[in-house]
């Protein structure tokens, strides 16, 4: 494995944390880590916290996708070419013939 296959694992494992991360601060029924700092008088700020995390998710989660084909596209091994590979041939080893037989005359139907 190459040094950029290791370099793609890392930012995939960095990404990967934060999407956690992420995820986690978000409450399911909206209120996460926007109702921590806001309240019920700060509604404007709460709604920005809120689009703010749900981008971030998409946006995370797009980076790891984006990641994982590049990372199998650039480290892949490109497929071996049979047709130019030298071959070793054989040789072929024939079974000894048995011997030709007379050829007989058989009588004929007139």
């Amino acid at each position: 494995m190459g040094t950029i296959f290791n370099l793609f694992m890392v930012l995939i494992i960095i990404a990967s944390v934060l999407l956690i991360i992420i995820i986690m601060a978000q409450n399911p029924k909206g209120g996460g880590l926007s109702s921590t700092f806001g309240g019920s008088t700060a509604q404007f700020g709460v709604q920005r916290t809120n689009d703010f995390m749900e981008k971030a998710t998409w946006v995370l989660a797009s980076i790891i996708i984006v990641l994982i084909f590049l990372s199998v596209i650039l480290t892949a091994k490109p497929a071996a070419n049979y047709d130019s590979a030298p071959v070793k041939k054989e040789k072929a080893t024939s079974a000894p013939q048995a011997p030709a037989q007379k050829a007989t005359n058989l009588p004929t139907s007139k």
